[in-house]
């Protein structure tokens, strides 16, 4: 069994990566909030390594387990169909693997063949398992529609520059594979440099929205809803 203080270690190292990795994606709040809750249980721990009575070691790699599938579940539901996070599943996954593995081998010594290899099989699921994730969430990364997404939100908050504002989030929303998304891209970014009366970036997103096929191109609803959006705040 992992010892309590490198499961104290572990989840703070997790939680801080995953925190950290958050800032990069275009709705930070739902890893961060994961991240926050590995921290926040890697103190209690750290509180319960100091308390007379010692914990069960089973404990911390049971909570592990359950956070981890729980991290699992919510991280494939947003990497496939809300396209928010890509970052969750593959994180949440090393928490799942370490627990799942945890267990499965704390009786290994005195279990018969048969339980060893069902043991070996079930761990070495989990691992492909991850190893899917974290190409699917890491190596393949953010697709454009997150970020065109996340840009719309940003116009709703009245969030338009730096690095977290709506032009930055639209310029990283480009996907080679699906050209409607591009067009409707450009379509934004003319839409808000003519708010802000930025002439040269709106020009340079209108020939490139030519290129693209022009206004004919990009959904009618996509921009009324940009323009609404784009009246309803001050700049």
């Amino acid at each position: 069994m992992i010892s309590l203080s490198i499961w104290i270690l572990l989840y703070s190292m997790i939680g801080g990566v995953v925190i950290y990795y958050s800032n990069y994606q275009p709705f930070p709040e739902i890893g961060g909030k994961y991240g926050w809750l590995l921290i926040s249980f890697g103190v209690v721990f750290w509180i319960s390594s100091t308390a007379p009575r010692e914990t069960m070691e089973e404990i911390p790699a049971l909570i592990s387990t359950f956070l981890g599938g729980l991290g699992v579940i919510f991280g494939v539901r947003h990497m496939v169909i809300t396209k928010h996070d890509v970052i969750l599943a593959p994180f949440s996954g090393v928490l799942f693997c370490i627990g799942s593995i945890d267990l499965l081998t704390k009786n290994w010594i005195s279990a018969t063949s048969t339980e060893q290899i069902i043991s070996f099989i079930i761990a070495s699921l989990i691992i492909t398992l991850e190893i899917y994730l974290a190409f699917r969430g890491l190596v393949v990364g953010v697709p454009g529609i997150s970020w065109s997404k996340s840009g719309l939100r940003q116009i709703n908050r009245g969030l338009i520059y730096g690095d977290n504002g709506a032009i930055a989030h639209f310029e990283k929303s480009w996907d080679m594979n699906d050209p409607w998304l591009n067009a409707m891209s450009h379509a934004v970014l003319i839409l808000i440099y003519d708010k802000i009366g930025n002439k040269v970036e709106k020009e340079r997103h209108l020939i490139e929205l030519e290129k693209g096929g022009g206004w004919d191109a990009v959904d009618t609803s996509w921009t009324d809803a940009i323009k609404k959006s784009l009246t309803d705040i001050s700049l």
